[in-house]
């Protein structure tokens, strides 16, 4: 068989390898999830118990018992404190609705007459009739999507599933993580094993320094977000400002939409300018942390991943495969993106780049 026919063979079941994972990841993504969780939670822990392992010279069945076991302590009594502090807010905020609503009202009322001036045209009944011609189609999405929630049941299973399957899953990844790794390593046909080893040492370098990086700078936007929230004394103050910061982790996606809804709030609850503008300080002060701290110290600006790459890879997995394609987006944007700058340079040293006229 000539060499062309062989190479392109190879091409063909590479592809083929890649689109039947694809088909796969597609067709399981709704049970997926505890699995990639528990992965990603043991590709974190990995070199604590590395070291563990080997400065103490433990087992690394021990070692994996050890900081998982301090991981969930420390995690799960936090997860716990969120959540009431979330129940807490909401039950005073669905309390304090029809105030918030009649404030809400009231305050539209006083801002349409003020624009009567500059547009007389304006009419209060004109934008009455409006909304309440609208209402019923911006409320089908929700009412939709509010209503396969309860028909499939799905996202209690999930969280159920999420809690209960992914630290399992975490523990045996986490134990088994070098013969798992070694086993990938001993599949490298030999005469590529020097490019694939050092492509995978890039993707490692990318996705550790970006997701460890990153989820601190959620961790600590959050915090920093609801702290300032709570300050102002916003009902759901905590919970919007930790949701603002988690979802940090696409870029200004998370402060933008935590902002608005900050301000949404704060317009309902108190509509005073200095609460406006106190909100406004707290989300203006977060964006200059992560700008000019946070992200470079924590997240470093060599990575090699591109904010628009990262925020078109993020908003496309979860398009595609939901949360899933979220939570995977980043590592398969940074083997791309390794795999193409691999090809550019094999597309220069190449004759076709080279010849001359």
């Amino acid at each position: 068989m000539k060499q062309q026919d062989v190479t392109n063979h190879r091409y063909a079941l590479i592809l083929g390898t890649l689109l039947l994972l694809g088909i796969f990841l597609y067709a399981l993504r709704s049970v997926l999830l505890p699995f990639v969780v528990g992965i990603i939670v043991a590709y974190f822990l990995d070199p604590f118990v590395r070291r563990l392992s080997r400065h103490h010279k433990i087992s690394r069945a021990t070692a994996t018992s050890l900081v998982l076991g301090l991981f969930l302590i420390i995690l799960l009594p936090l997860i716990l404190l969120l959540g009431a502090a979330a129940v807490t807010q909401i039950g005073e905020f669905i309390g304090n609705l029809p105030q918030y609503l009649s404030s809400f009202g009231q305050k539209l009322t006083e801002f349409i007459h003020r624009l009567q001036i500059y547009f007389p045209a304006l009419s209060l009944e004109n934008v009455e009739n409006s909304l309440r011609e609208n209402f019923g189609e911006s409320v089908k999405p929700v009412a939709k999507f509010v209503h396969g929630i309860i028909v499939n049941g799905f996202a209690f299973v999930n969280i159920l599933s999420l809690l209960l399957i992914a630290p399992v899953v975490a523990f045996y990844m986490l134990r088994d993580w070098p013969t798992f790794t070694g086993k990938i390593y001993d599949l490298i046909p030999r005469k590529h094993l020097k490019d694939v080893t050092e492509g995978l040492n890039q993707v490692n370098r990318i996705i550790s320094g970006y997701l460890r990086g990153q989820s601190l700078v959620c961790v600590v936007l959050g915090s920093f977000y609801a702290f300032g929230l709570w300050l102002i004394g916003l009902n759901l103050g905590l919970l919007v400002g930790f949701l603002a910061g988690i979802i940090s982790f696409i870029p200004y996606v998370g402060s933008i939409s935590g902002f608005l809804m900050a301000i949404i709030l704060v317009v309902t609850q108190y509509g005073t300018l200095p609460k406006i503008l106190a909100v406004i300080a707290v989300f203006g002060i977060g964006q200059f942390l992560e700008g000019n701290f946070l992200t470079p110290k924590l997240v470093g600006e060599n990575i090699g991943l591109h904010p628009v790459w990262v925020m078109f890879s993020l908003l496309a997995g979860g398009v595609l495969l939901g949360l899933l394609g979220m939570i995977i987006a980043v590592p398969v944007a940074a083997c791309l993106g390794v795999l193409l700058r691999y090809l550019i340079t094999k597309y220069q040293k190449s004759r076709i780049y080279n010849e001359t006229a």
